[in-house]
């Protein structure tokens, strides 16, 4: 696939653009910064961008509100379809952030819950109990992502659920046209959930990347042929950062032997 040869360059939008980190509702058309970039890029050899997240969110990007809707602090759909039609005439291809694990306070549904309660059609998108409270003084319980409650966790075994974030892709394929999705906590989905989101990839296209954020443990759970493309390999990153900062390169040759070595028992061999 396209992704094993290219050179990728990450962006964070709100923060490269100089948005606010409150969410003002003030729509400021930020996101056309990154077009005043290309060259650079083009420059350094760049032929991928993955974009963190652009969608409107509460404050930082990873707490959703809308998946249909580009962040108001960033611009317009409109806008950042033009973006992207740039990137893709200079030959850069763009991934965007799949922040499919959890959203935030203020994403729509959430909001039904709060004002309806038990009586929302919505309250089993998320892992709620209205039996306890939440740190919000809502007026019941619910999971939020790892003791983050600003970040409310949904419920990705059921189907609503499912067939709404498969609808924002098809949507953001139809309007941006994108090449992959870089998976949020890739190691926090349901499993069954990115089985399903691969079996979409292989139906929009054998070219179309899963990328997973994996933190450690055994990456083969999450890449093969039935799941993920591949990973952020945060155990070599944790190798490069450490021993460059520490000027010992053990950590990351050891990492490397461990992951990709020429042994049988090497965990990803043939894989890199």
């Amino acid at each position: 696939m396209w992704y094993e040869e290219s050179v990728f360059y990450q962006i964070y939008p709100l923060g490269f653009c100089g948005a606010p980190f409150e969410n003002d509702g003030v729509l400021t058309h930020r996101i056309e910064k990154v077009r005043d970039w290309i060259p650079h890029m083009k420059k350094l050899g760049i032929n991928a961008i993955y974009f963190s997240p652009v969608f409107e969110s509460d404050t930082h990007g990873y707490n959703t509100r809308d998946y249909k809707k580009i962040d108001t602090r960033l611009g317009t759909n409109e806008d950042f379809a033009k973006l992207c039609d740039d990137l893709h005439k200079e030959g850069i291809k763009v991934v965007l952030d799949g922040v499919f694990n959890h959203v935030g306070r203020g994403f729509w549904a959430f909001r039904d819950v709060q004002e309806k309660r038990w009586d929302s059609p919505y309250k089993d998108w998320f892992h709620i109990s209205f039996d306890g409270n939440s740190n919000y003084n809502d007026g019941f319980w619910y999971e939020g992502w790892e003791g983050n409650y600003d970040l409310v966790k949904l419920n990705l075994r059921n189907e609503a659920v499912i067939q709404h974030i498969f609808e924002a892709i098809d949507f953001w394929i139809e309007n941006f046209h994108i090449d992959g999705l870089r998976l949020d906590v890739a190691y926090c989905l349901d499993r069954d959930f990115i089985h399903r989101l691969r079996e979409k990839a292989n139906a929009i296209g054998n070219d179309f990347l899963l990328l997973g954020e994996l933190l450690h443990g055994d990456y083969n759970q999450f890449v093969n042929d039935g799941m993920l493309h591949s990973a952020t390999n945060y155990a070599c990153y944790k190798g490069l950062y450490s021993s460059f900062n520490c000027m010992n390169m053990f950590e990351i040759i050891n990492t490397l032997i461990q992951q990709f070595g020429p042994e049988n028992w090497s965990w990803y061999r043939g894989k890199h």
